[in-house]
């Protein structure tokens, strides 16, 4: 697939930066160990090859997901083939004993690199799956951070997100208050961090589910009112690299927007795909027709195609990566801005945080808008508005 024609790019993001600092880094890898955790998701999987590439000393990958793992090691093995050094992969949950027992039976890392999250907007939609990404997102990230400390780890590296700058749904807030939670330990370990735009054809994604569709035969959908920043999954990987290995302590990396990294719609990526597959797009009235159409129209070289308003919880009018509080450095890379963060003591606040998430925890029953109230203690300006209606509402 050619994401760079999809998403209406000529060029890579980054060639020039890692032309540029191609043989610090590939001594740097070559002389080094990893851990990957979530290292079979989309992110996860181009941050591995990545590193596989240059040859590391040792790479171990995490990830609860046992297929995706399978299918990471055959990619590799049918594009890059074999190292010298030590590579295998552990099928386990961060959150579990086994990961614990694995870590303490590991051996050391160089460098450990978390790009585990749950990512979807969407999944705010109840509070057991909001406790979940909680979990996954923030206290998961504390826990690898410390047990990093322990371990002797150089440097510790975690993906956050564009909808952390300013954020306005509760996975984006996840993620500010992660950040919150990683400059906490800043002190006795490096960390640093990458903000992204989002990752074509990610899985899971609106445009993922484009070729579940096709592949499904049904209908395709995309918002017309919201465009977004992309980047492919390649680049997601070199950029969570670039990051890992040359970040300063406390720095945050994000991609530049410049005359490549352009706002697009989902619509455009949307009939640009169908076109890829050799159908124009049928602009459909509503849900009922798309489906009735799609057995009809791709006998005739069109496939039904529906666009949708963005009226649920959690949607950003627009992209940013940076807020205008936050110093930056323009000027050391050609395609990555850098945020440089200062310690803050948040000490008071972070166990504020721990506390009522405890409390929460020891309850029979619990509430939505107990953790929505403290996102807002947690995060000044907090723009999260209850819309009533979710993304899973919709086809």
């Amino acid at each position: 697939m050619d994401y760079l024609d999809l998403i209406c790019r000529r060029k890579a993001l980054f060639t020039k930066d890692l032309s540029r600092l191609d043989t610090i880094l590939q001594q740097t890898v070559s002389s080094s160990s990893f851990l990957v955790l979530g290292g079979a998701g989309s992110i996860g999987h181009a941050v591995v090859k990545e590193i596989f590439k240059r040859n590391p000393k040792k790479l171990y990958v995490v990830d609860i997901s046992e297929n995706n793992l399978v299918e990471l090691v055959r990619d590799i093995r049918s594009s890059l083939g074999y190292i010298d050094g030590d590579f295998k992969t552990f099928a386990l949950d961060i959150g579990s004993w086994q990961y614990d027992a694995f870590v303490e039976q590991s051996g050391t890392f160089d460098y450990v690199l978390n790009l585990s999250a749950l990512k979807h907007v969407r999944s705010e939609k109840d509070v057991f799956t909001l406790m979940r990404m909680i979990e996954v997102n923030i206290f998961n990230t504390e826990k690898t951070i410390k047990q990093s400390i322990a371990q002797g780890a150089k440097k510790y590296f975690c993906v956050s997100t564009d909808k952390a700058a300013n954020p306005v749904n509760m996975m984006g807030g996840s993620k500010k208050i992660m950040e919150m939670f990683a400059m906490r330990y800043s002190t006795q370990i490096d960390i640093s961090m990458a903000r992204f735009a989002n990752v074509a054809f990610s899985d899971g994604s609106l445009l993922h589910g484009f070729n579940q569709r096709i592949q499904k035969r049904q209908p395709i959908v995309a918002p017309n009112d919201i465009k977004r920043y992309f980047i492919t999954p390649q680049e997601s990987g070199e950029l969570c690299l670039l990051s890992c290995v040359f970040g300063g302590n406390r720095d945050i990396f994000f991609p530049k927007i410049s005359e490549e990294l352009h706002l697009i719609t989902f619509s455009e990526i949307a009939i640009r795909f169908l076109k890829s597959r050799g159908y124009d797009a049928y602009f459909c009235n509503d849900e009922t027709e798309a489906r009735r159409l799609v057995d009809s129209l791709p006998k005739q070289g069109k496939w039904p195609y529906l666009l949708a308003a963005s009226d649920t919880t959690g949607e950003k009018d627009f992209e940013e990566f940076f807020t205008d509080k936050e110093t930056l450095d323009m000027d050391r890379f050609e395609s990555l801005g850098v945020i440089k963060n200062s310690f803050v003591n948040n000490e008071g606040k972070l166990k504020h945080f721990e506390s009522v998430i405890a409390s929460i925890k020891g309850q029979t029953s619990f509430l939505k808008e107990e953790v929505v109230s403290l996102f807002h203690e947690m995060i000044p300006n907090f723009g999260h508005q209850e819309k009533g209606k979710y993304l899973d509402s919709k086809m």
